[in-house]
């Protein structure tokens, strides 16, 4: 008899996952919420047709794991890749200034005809990140080991 997956049977390992629908991205959007990452941190590579974001990604398969072994909680850098990119726009972000710090909110495929679409990033502060795709392809897989997480806290958003 299969059980289905739970976050908890990931936390000791290193996450790579693929998303290719939208109910993909909805798992990937939820490990990656509240991850860090600033402008410089972000690359189109146009004739690759790749759009690639080198996150710090808070550890939320981790986190009730930290809490019941009272150990500190812990953020991995990541990459999140998405394939077949055919434009690239921002709004309410300076792509000049290069080390200003974002905060990652969702991710969100928003389909359009034919299998094309638009991958959605949203920062806090009202920035985003709109990324049109031929069709939904998405990776976000760890690329270091885990870190202590530098607030000691579990991310929140207050009332």
């Amino acid at each position: 008899m299969s059980k289905d997956a739970r976050f908890a049977d990931g936390a000791d390992r290193a996450l790579k996952l693929r998303a290719l629908d939208s109910d993909d991205l909805a798992v990937i959007s939820s490990l990656a919420q509240d991850a860090v990452l600033t402008v410089s941190d972000m690359l189109w590579q146009r004739g690759g047709r790749r759009f690639a974001v080198l996150l710090n990604r808070f550890r939320w398969e981790d986190s009730d794991t930290a809490v019941h072994q009272e150990r500190s909680f812990e953020r991995v850098r990541s990459m999140l890749v998405l394939e077949d990119v055919q434009k690239v726009q921002s709004q309410g972000i300076d792509l000049g200034e290069k080390e200003t710090v974002l905060s990652l909110l969702s991710i969100q495929f928003e389909p359009g005809e034919d299998g094309t679409g638009r991958v959605v990033l949203t920062f806090a502060g009202d920035g985003a990140v709109a990324v049109e795709v031929e069709a939904l392809e998405a990776v976000l897989q760890d690329v270091t080991q885990p870190y202590s997480a530098p607030s000691g806290r579990v991310p929140s958003h207050g009332e």
